[in-house]
């Protein structure tokens, strides 16, 4: 019998000013939160996809219509704390729900379905499957079980985020396997590269597209990558 799962899409609402602003640096704010909303759409999207999985935004506030959203979708606050803490608060209640959870961010638009299935493949016999991301961090975390405690004190948005989620994981007695690795888009360059894939049809995010080629008609040269 196939296992269900929970997807749980982490999201800020895309206000301007206040989202991708490393991003926005380069783009402008406005740019920067229309791109946010894309990315969203795309993600949301990829993850209502997948089968025999419940889908879930976790975000930190009542949506504001920033984000786009069918009616009746789950929405899930993920209160207070740092991103461990909020993390473990919608994966133990996605696990209270699934026998399986997985967490991935809504600026990791169009992740490829490959990654999807190989995350699903690996956690039929292990606890936990982790996708790192060429910066550090990760862009898929799955889980069977999430003891308090687990996400606690990591260090968020640095080189060694993702190794040292799997050294937690590994000292909670878990099993880990580990994804290929991918990318989030954080700044231009990111925005760059994921261009590139677009074009070369790698990957799937017509929101995201679409959004890019409003800033090329913008003027916006984001080349080749």
């Amino acid at each position: 019998m196939v296992e269900r799962a929970c997807i749980c899409v982490f999201a800020r609402p895309a206000i301007p000013g206040q989202t991708k602003t490393r991003l926005a640096a380069a783009v402008g704010d406005e740019a920067a939160a229309t791109l946010a909303r894309a990315f969203f759409a795309d993600a949301w999207a990829t993850a209502r996809k997948q089968p025999d999985a419940d889908c879930v935004l976790a975000t930190t506030s009542s949506p504001d219509g920033t984000l786009d959203l069918e009616p009746g979708t789950a929405v899930w606050l993920q209160g207070e704390g740092d991103l461990g803490a909020r993390m473990e608060r919608i994966l133990r209640r996605a696990l209270a729900a699934q026998p399986l959870a997985f967490a991935v961010g809504a600026d990791i638009p169009g992740l490829p379905q490959r990654l999807w299935d190989a995350a699903r493949t690996l956690l039929d016999d292990t606890d936990a499957v982790i996708g790192p991301c060429d910066d550090g961090g990760f862009h898929l975390l799955g889980l069977r079980r999430c003891p308090p405690g687990l996400l606690a004190d990591i260090p968020w948005s640095a080189r060694e985020t993702c190794e040292r989620t799997i050294a937690r994981l590994k000292s909670a007695g878990m099993r880990v396997r580990q994804l290929p690795v991918w990318f989030d888009i954080d700044e231009f360059p990111d925005l760059q590269r994921f261009h590139g894939l677009l074009q070369r049809g790698e990957v799937v995010a017509p929101h995201t597209e679409s959004a890019l080629l409003k800033l090329a008609a913008r003027g916006v040269v984001l080349g080749q990558a």
